[in-house]
């Protein structure tokens, strides 16, 4: 069996392998890489980034935007989320974004994976998962990048603020909120009690 033809068994459909992933089935990783990329079985992203595309009746499948991050990033250990999640809120939110926030530990800046557009933010703290709590105080900490009526966002946040667990809101200002934010919501909560 030809070296090629054993890198391959170990490639699964839908899945981003940095060039170290590659590395430990190949002595020839760059050439094996160039000729998998030749051959369409892998699609280079960036460079030591690549993507064994899955397929569908509709042609090939993009990478998953997780799966994308968590290569690139070499760990688990983020937020992935979108100015558009504020929309889950009910305030009034109606502009839609095509840019993808990443809260991490390690890179910060602009960067495109898979042709998507990805701005890490590099945080020292972030939930595990999205909240109605977190993106309540992610959305002030953004607030003014926002193409929204400030004010008037600002006011449905403080109504929507006062339907939300006191204690856990509190919490996320606290752990997640900029210091104008913490203020906003320390103010909105004594209001409320």
């Amino acid at each position: 069996m030809k070296r090629l033809d054993q890198l391959k068994k170990h490639l699964r459909p839908g899945r981003v392998y940095r060039r170290a992933d590659l590395a430990q089935w190949s002595k020839s990783v760059d050439r094996h890489a160039r000729e998998l990329v030749d051959e369409g079985v892998l699609q280079k992203l960036q460079n030591g980034l690549y993507y064994y595309p899955k397929a569908s009746v509709f042609g090939r499948v993009p990478a998953d935007e997780r799966e994308l991050v968590r290569s690139f990033l070499k760990e688990d250990d983020f937020l992935l989320t979108s100015p558009n999640a504020y929309n889950t809120l009910g305030l009034g939110t109606t502009q839609l974004y095509n840019n993808r926030v990443v809260y991490n530990h390690k890179r910060h800046g602009r960067f495109t994976l898979g042709g998507l557009s990805f701005e890490f933010r590099r945080k020292p703290r972030f939930p595990r998962k999205l909240s109605e709590e977190f993106l309540l105080v992610d959305l002030l900490n953004n607030l003014p990048t926002l193409a929204e009526d400030t004010e008037a966002l600002r006011s449905r946040a403080r109504a929507k603020a006062k339907e939300l667990n006191a204690s856990k809101l509190r919490l996320a200002a606290r752990n997640y909120g900029k210091v104008a934010t913490r203020k906003f919501f320390d103010q909105v909560l004594a209001d409320a009690a």
